[in-house]
């Protein structure tokens, strides 16, 4: 079972039927038993970081995340979800994140040209690393298979970790990796025929890895 984590911040109705649509058994949930439970977790979201930082810390489902991600449970950040995954989010203020990647989230406005609108919300080609193996949420997929952005903010000083970008007027950050831990800018279940091969990819992941 993958239990997508229920914490007041968005929209969760596409993700968990993206899921179901792969054949992947599901529940959206706040409760952390139900998460301790899960084979696999997935933390979604939009808005702002500090607000969704506090809603997590709210009810201890930060604790209960990286307990179970320290235990090897495979975890899928997206969006919001993977910038929570880091260690500090600079998004009207600073506030603390997971700290499961090393790494900070910033401002896109000061990489891109002057003329490049914010947010960033489109259709962008995913670029590999070649200094480092094809990461296995990427197993189904190609170079230069286009997903979907809707962001303002990306993971930055977190190179050891990223396992994807994309072009928008600068080299963001697409993706990120840490062992059991994985993360997405983009959103997998807008993304079509590739972002569902992402999800399914997750799905398979063993656990510990």
């Amino acid at each position: 079972m993958i239990a997508i984590v229920d914490y007041g911040v968005g929209n969760l109705f596409s993700l968990s039927s993206s899921l179901k649509a792969i054949g992947a058994e599901t529940v959206v949930t706040g409760n952390p038993d139900d998460l301790r439970r899960a084979e696999k977790i997935i933390l979604p979201g939009v808005g702002a970081f500090g607000d969704a930082a506090a809603l997590l810390r709210q009810d201890g489902l930060d604790q209960v995340l990286v307990e179970e991600a320290k235990k090897g449970k495979p975890l899928l950040g997206i969006c919001l979800g993977m910038q929570l995954l880091l260690e500090r989010g600079f998004e009207y203020g600073e506030h603390r994140g997971l700290g499961l990647i090393p790494g900070d989230v910033v401002s896109i406005r000061p990489v891109i040209p002057a003329g490049y609108k914010i947010p960033h919300i489109g259709w962008n080609a995913l670029h590999f690393p070649k200094s480092r193996p094809k990461s296995p949420l990427f197993r189904h997929i190609q170079e230069g298979d286009c997903v979907y952005f809707v962001h303002s903010y990306y993971a930055a000083r977190c190179e050891e970790s990223v396992i994807a970008t994309a072009e928008y007027g600068a080299e963001l950050t697409a993706a990120v990796q840490h062992k059991n831990v994985y993360g997405v800018q983009f959103h997998p279940e807008k993304s079509g025929a590739v972002g569902l091969a992402i999800l399914r990819a997750f799905c398979e992941m063993e656990e510990p890895l």
